[in-house]
């Protein structure tokens, strides 16, 4: 897994790389490299000061999807300052077209349903939903495990009231596509929208056109 976010408006030019989830952890800065390592000694991230003498991130605002190059030059950066552990290049698609095979209620909420949820390259995945118009056979945008949200929510593998939970069936607003209801309640594609595991990209023009 790899999340990077670029915020210099609210963050300065330093870019935050996460490769795990961790609440507890500390760190250990080297130049301007910091190493973030969690309760187990396993390092779940790092924050890169001034990257833009490294990268050119001039117009990435929120998240930064990494080339392979642009990782083989942080990992110059992880080396120089004398870490030794290196980041790995995730190019998984985050945001995909699903489908939802089937919902069940869960066993302690009257407003939480369990879904079981089609993802690319015919992965099965458990979500727990609290969208009201959740029902079988409706095709959503799902934001996997890894993925980071408009609003800078990442999603982590986690449970809802004891059933875990692998993902997130998103709404339009949460999505803050251009005229999305801004009420609770899944995005529902048009059947016709793309097949099942298609990567969806939310400034694409099918996307932005959802609700026109």
């Amino acid at each position: 897994m790899l999340i990077a976010s670029y915020n210099p408006a609210g963050m300065g030019d330093n870019l935050i790389v996460l490769t795990q989830q961790g609440t507890e952890y500390t760190f250990s800065r080297q130049g301007n490299v910091v190493q973030f390592i969690n309760t187990n000694d396993e390092v779940i991230g790092y924050n890169f000061i001034n990257i833009s003498q490294s990268l050119d991130l001039t117009h990435a605002n929120g998240q930064v999807f990494l080339s392979e190059d642009q990782v083989t030059i942080l990992n110059n950066l992880i080396t120089a300052a004398g870490f030794t552990s290196t980041l790995t290049v995730d190019d998984k698609p985050k945001f995909v077209v699903g489908y939802v095979e089937s919902v069940e209620p869960h066993p302690d909420s009257d407003h939480l349903q369990v879904t079981t949820t089609v993802v690319d390259n015919d992965e099965r995945v458990q979500i727990v939903s609290g969208s009201p118009n959740m029902k079988q056979g409706i095709k959503v945008v799902v934001a996997k495990v890894g993925a980071m949200m408009p609003s800078g929510l990442i999603i982590w593998p986690g449970a809802l009231r004891g059933v875990k939970s692998n993902g997130m069936i998103s709404s339009g607003r949460e999505l803050k596509l251009p005229n999305a209801p801004q009420v609770p309640g899944a995005l529902i594609l048009p059947e016709d929208f793309a097949p099942v595991g298609t990567p969806f990209d939310a400034k694409s023009p099918a996307a932005q056109a959802l609700f026109e």
